[in-house]
């Protein structure tokens, strides 16, 4: 695979995350818990999908001719999308939602901080803009942890119980394969074992101020950068590609 083709399936991760995530907050458009987390959501939704955006922009850029962005998101089927298992994920209740946003704003972070440093001046363009709205996430993720951790006893309790039940998929955030390894020695990627210590410096730091515990259990599940996914992908792809694939080629 020559350094271009690397770089195809790298930008493509780092775009499939943030517009999976993006398809989940939107889900509570209108169904969260009070009309201030509702719309803080929406926005947050709105900030992945700009990213997502810029990302399969580039990807496409480098696919060359006859690719752009639309055909990425809606016209690719599960197995060639390499988001993060984490982020598809079903929302069920607010506490796994604001657990799933944790864990991902507190990696985002340091790894769009890395990426504005990266040899390719587009990729760390795009960080560079995508980090001031992570950083933000990160703010509105981590307060709401520390508010219902240290809350009421039954907040916390909901809190825990994602913690637990999501933990397994965290260890993918830092596994990294040949391209990741091979492009972050050129100076373009991230290496996401890098990041590992950063992120579970903010997590420990959290979850010691919310009161909560990181779970005893291994972080296993892997593959969805390989396209492997859970049984939840194929739904939200139903929902996000639904009017493409019924109206094909269709413009509005």
């Amino acid at each position: 695979m020559t350094e271009k083709q690397q770089l195809q399936h790298y930008v493509l991760r780092l775009g499939d995350t943030p517009l999976i995530l993006a398809q989940r907050l939107c889900e509570w458009c209108g169904h969260a818990p009070e009309i201030e987390i509702d719309l803080a959501l929406s926005n947050i939704g709105l900030d992945l999908l700009g990213q997502a955006r810029n990302f399969l922009s580039y990807a496409a850029e480098l696919k060359g001719a006859g690719y752009n962005e639309d055909k990425l998101a809606y016209l690719r089927d599960e197995r060639e999308f390499s988001n993060l298992l984490l982020v598809e994920q079903p929302n069920d209740g607010f506490n796994d939602t604001l657990v799933r946003q944790f864990f991902i704003d507190a990696y985002h972070v340091p790894l769009y901080s890395a990426l504005t440093q990266s040899r390719d001046p587009q990729l760390a363009a795009i960080a560079a803009k995508s980090l001031k709205e992570a950083l933000y996430h990160l703010r509105f993720s981590r307060g709401w942890m520390i508010r219902l951790g240290d809350g009421t006893p039954v907040s916390q309790q909901k809190l825990q119980q994602s913690i637990n039940r999501l933990w397994r998929f965290t260890g993918e955030l830092f596994h990294a394969d040949e391209i990741e390894m091979s492009l972050s020695e050129a100076g373009i990627a991230v290496d996401p074992r890098t990041l590992r210590d950063i992120w579970l410096q903010t997590v420990n730091e959290t979850f010691d101020e919310a009161t909560l515990s990181l779970p005893e259990q291994a972080a296993y599940r892997l593959g969805g950068k390989q396209g492997s996914h859970t049984e939840h992908l194929g739904l939200i792809l139903t929902q996000l590609q639904f009017v493409q694939r019924a109206y094909p080629n269709s413009q509005w």
